[in-house]
Parts: C-alpha cells; sequence; structure tokens
C-alpha cells in the first residue's frame, strides 16, 4: 500500500474515532450517528462499484438489485428460518455472488451502454420478483421483525454500537480494495480500462477478471444489504429500486470513480445532502440529483476528489 493511502487511511480512522465522541456531545449533530451509519453502508456498496466502474471501465445500473438480494436473503432466513444472522449474512454473500457470476457471464460480454442496458434489465427483474412472491418477500408492503445483530451475546441494538461495526467493516473492505488496486488484478483492471483490446493482445485474461470484479462488487453491495436489514429492521422492495441504482452511480461519479477515495467522498456528500436538504425538494429532488451530476461533469470531470 502507498504511503499517501496509508496516511489518508489513518486521517480516515481518526475522523470515525473523534466523530461520535464530538456528535454525543453535541445535540445538534446528535443524529448525524445515525446517517453516518447509512454512508458506511453505501460506502461498501460504492468501493465495490468504484472498482468496477472506474477501475474496470465496466458499467452497472442494477448494484440496488445486490444490495436488495443481500438484504433480502438475511431478512428472510432469519424471519422465516430462524437462521443466526451471521450465518443468514454469509448466505447471503454466497447467493448474491452466485447471481452475480450467472448474470455476469454474458452480460459482461456487452460493452458500453449494452452493459448497462443489461444491468439495468436484471435490476428490474428482481424489483419485480421482491413485489411479485409475496409469500417469501411479503410483497409490496415487505415486512419487518428482522433481529438485529449480537457479538457474543451482546447486542448491537444502539447507533454507537452499529456505528462502530458498519465502520469497522469499511475499513478492512477499504484496506481489501486498495491492496486489490496495487495487485495484479488492480493492474489488469486498468489495462482493461484502457483499451480491453490492447489487454486481450497483452494475454491479460479480461474475461475472467471482468467477471472477478463484477462478483467482488456485488458480494461488497450483498454485505451492506445484510447491515442494512439488519439495523432497520423492516424491507420492502422500494428500498432497492432503480432509482437507488442511479443514486449509487452518482456518488459514485461526482466523487471520482476512478479514485476509490473519490467514491468514499461522493457518498459521504450526497448521502448527507440527501437526507438533511434534499428531502426539502420532495419530488424534485430528482433534479437537484441531476444539476449536481451535470455540474460536476462538465466542470470536474474527474470529480470532487480532483479538488
Amino acid at each position: 500500500m502507498r504511503s499517501s493511502n496509508r496516511k489518508a487511511l489513518l486521517g480516515l480512522t481518526l475522523f470515525l474515532i473523534l466523530f461520535p465522541v464530538v456528535a454525543m456531545n453535541v445535540t445538534a449533530i446528535g443524529h448525524y450517528l445515525d446517517i453516518m451509519i447509512f454512508v458506511g453502508i453505501y460506502c461498501l456498496i460504492n468501493m465495490g462499484l468504484s472498482l468496477l466502474m472506474g477501475y474496470a471501465g465496466q458499467i452497472s445500473l442494477g448494484h440496488a438489485a445486490f444490495f436488495g438480494l443481500g438484504a433480502y436473503t438475511s431478512g428472510i432466513l432469519c424471519t422465516k428460518f430462524s437462521m443466526s444472522p451471521w450465518l443468514a449474512m454469509v448466505a447471503g454473500v454466497g447467493i448474491t455472488g452466485l447471481v452475480a457470476y450467472i448474470v455476469g457471464v454474458p452480460s459482461l460480454k456487452l460493452k458500453g451502454h449494452y452493459l448497462a442496458m443489461a444491468t439495468l434489465g436484471f435490476g428490474v427483474i428482481v424489483q419485480i420478483f421482491f413485489n411479485e412472491e409475496v409469500s417469501l418477500t411479503g410483497g409490496p408492503s415487505g415486512f419487518s421483525d428482522i433481529p438485529g445483530l449480537s457479538i457474543l451475546g451482546f447486542s448491537l441494538d444502539n447507533d454507537l454500537c452499529y456505528y462502530i461495526l458498519v465502520w469497522f467493516l469499511v475499513l478492512l473492505t477499504l484496506i481489501f480494495s486498495l491492496n486489490v488496486i496495487h495487485s495484479r488484478i488492480g493492474r489488469a483492471l486498468r489495462s482493461l480500462h484502457d483499451s480491453e483490446v490492447a489487454a486481450d493482445a497483452m494475454g491479460v485474461e479480461t474475461s475472467r477478471y471482468k467477471i472477478i470484479i463484477f462478483v467482488l462488487s456485488a458480494v461488497y453491495a450483498s454485505i451492506a444489504g445484510s447491515l442494512y436489514t439488519h439495523y432497520v429492521g423492516f424491507l420492502s422492495p422500494s428500498s432497492f429500486d432503480f432509482f437507488l441504482s442511479i443514486k449509487l452511480v452518482m456518488m459514485v461519479v461526482v466523487g471520482g470513480m476512478h479514485n476509490i477515495w473519490g467514491a468514499l467522498l461522493g457518498t459521504w456528500l450526497l448521502t448527507f445532502l440527501g437526507y438533511e436538504w434534499l428531502h426539502l425538494f420532495r419530488d424534485f429532488d430528482i433534479l437537484v440529483y441531476g444539476a449536481i451530476l451535470l455540474g460536476v461533469v462538465m466542470f470536474l470531470p474527474d470529480g470532487l476528489v480532483a479538488l
């Protein structure tokens, strides 16, 4: 890992340690601890999207589906089959990874907007499944009473405990992702992003690496989905719709999709904007998101991380 990444990682860790101390002692920002939990959950998804889109150059408009698969698998196994939440999370990772592999093998033979449309179609299919399989998913109304997580009998039933868990997993995932980026896989992904034809000519197994990174990004989303479902305790299909996939892509692009730190920055910014201010626009918040995206693409094509 490069020294610049070590310094950034140390700075992020110090911020994450100090943040809850300040939030719990300043009433005006006390609710920010709850928002930071959602920031961490979305960061898990967007680190995978950054690897897939920013480093490998493969577009996905269906990652809300993988997020939902992880969430629903974990929620269903816990409520209907009384499985341990941690085992349910592992099962969610396995099922989501398998689905990603099955979807990715044919889809990743496509390029550009064709790949985007294929992943979009997959997201729509999953959304229909969540809505129509009423006996399993609860249909449009969803289902509740999903148990929370616990460690060695200690229940993570307050925001501080869940904040620590989520961000601990985010830091582990970030360290793993940085090592992937600077490994042989990362070099292969960058060559694939620059020119797939040239990468093939140099002997890079482009199909293999595209599948690996697609499945890995889906696994990240699945873990995030399980964390989400055990935190909110309720699931409905509307939480994993097409607009969420678009927002996730926007977070990565706004922050800077060619830099994993940019994905974290964009996630933090747009999540806080969404929870604190953009909800005031109600049905017009999509216009504000669009204006932000347009401004960044026009004036900061490398994202806010380039500032």
